[in-house]
């Protein structure tokens, strides 16, 4: 049984094989290994797109329309890592926390791709506007902190109901192994007619290409290349290292999600082809290799777009100081020390912009 569950994977119509008989199922090595990295996706992840949302609750507070879009791409980012060691855990023990979870968590990818994928186009046309249309923009974008708001609930309701056919058709079957009392426990999109899945097997994976991969990377390629063009022809010391940056955000999606797309386009062309049993071996496997890689991208994004930055990076610190302040006070609760007090001055920010004691250190 495959360590993740994919948008593209039915049980209703007959795959076409020259083998009579073909076991894709991984080997336990190929098992161990997608746990392993994908528990580092996991604790990487959780801790960078963690941090990017106490961030911006407690210390920075969202005053830009980028702000929201990258604190909603950390939440979108954070749905999918916590659920990633569940989705782990069901598949490897048959899917012990019942229908349900099979359901959610099977969404989870779907939902993340979708709204994080979009939002990152958000940015990007943010970025255009704040840069090439600097003057057509200027004085205005002050005031369009409600409309990013608006925009990023758009996209969750977009994101949302492109996984209802996950989450309707993920079903949690049983079904007997020949030979033996055990049972196998399934979590995978199913229908009750061909035609139906013949259809959803092209569409769901057709959808995650065009709205996952191909509208964000055309809408960034486009403006992050007028911006380079911007800044380039601008006269300051710091644009080589802004073109820099931009070239790092654009390289590193399409090295994270082109392996995928391509792997996946070639699958959904073939599926209604006869192909040996080894050939989809190696399919299924360069499938499982080149989704970890996109997974990835989960952890390089509070790298790319907030940790990047030098303010988003003082707080940061600041955030270790907090939480060394918080473990010093707890630990040594029975001391008295008043230089420890003195010391350790939050950086957290109150609604009216003085400086308190943040709820890690008081």
């Amino acid at each position: 049984m495959e360590l993740t569950t994919s948008d593209y994977e039915f049980n209703t119509t007959e795959d076409i094989f020259d083998d009579e008989l073909c076991d894709l199922d991984p080997s336990p090595s190929e098992v161990i290994t997608q746990t392993y990295v994908h528990s580092i996706i996991c604790a990487l992840g959780l801790i960078g797109n963690t941090l990017v949302i106490i961030t911006y609750l407690f210390y920075k507070r969202t005053k830009t329309m980028t702000d929201v879009y990258l604190y909603n791409v950390a939440v979108a980012d954070l749905i999918f890592v916590v659920a990633l060691p569940f989705i782990i855990y069901n598949e490897q023990h048959n899917w012990l926390m019942g229908p349900v979870a099979c359901k959610m968590l099977s969404s989870a990818y779907s939902i993340n791709l979708y709204s994080g994928m979009l939002l990152l186009a958000c940015i990007s046309g943010d970025r255009y506007i704040a840069i090439v249309q600097a003057r057509r923009s200027f004085g205005t974008r002050s005031h369009t902190l409600i409309y990013s708001r608006l925009i990023c609930a758009a996209v969750w309701v977009f994101a949302v109901a492109l996984t209802l056919p996950t989450l309707i058709h993920t079903e949690h079957s049983e079904e007997q192994n020949l030979g033996s009392e055990t049972a196998t426990v399934t979590c995978q999109l199913s229908f009750s007619k061909n035609e139906t899945a013949k259809l959803m097997k092209v569409l769901v994976p057709s959808l995650q290409m065009a709205i996952g991969f191909l509208l964000p990377l055309v809408v960034m390629v486009f403006c992050y290349s007028s911006i380079m063009c911007t800044l380039l022809r601008a006269q300051s010391s710091q644009r080589h290292k802004a073109v820099r940056v931009v070239l790092a955000i654009v390289v590193v999606f399409i090295m994270c999600h082109l392996p995928y797309n391509m792997t996946l386009l070639k699958h959904t062309v073939s599926l209604f082809k006869e192909r040996s049993c080894e050939s989809e071996k190696i399919k299924l496997q360069v499938l499982a290799i080149s989704r970890g890689v996109a997974y990835l991208h989960c952890c390089l994004n509070p790298i790319l777009y907030a940790f990047i930055g030098v303010k988003f990076r003082g707080h940061f610190r600041q955030i270790i100081v907090d939480l060394w302040c918080f473990s010093k006070k707890y630990i040594y609760s029975a001391r008295s020390s008043r230089g420890t007090s003195d010391i350790c001055i939050s950086g957290f920010k109150s609604a009216d912009g003085s400086n308190n004691m943040s709820s890690f250190s008081a």
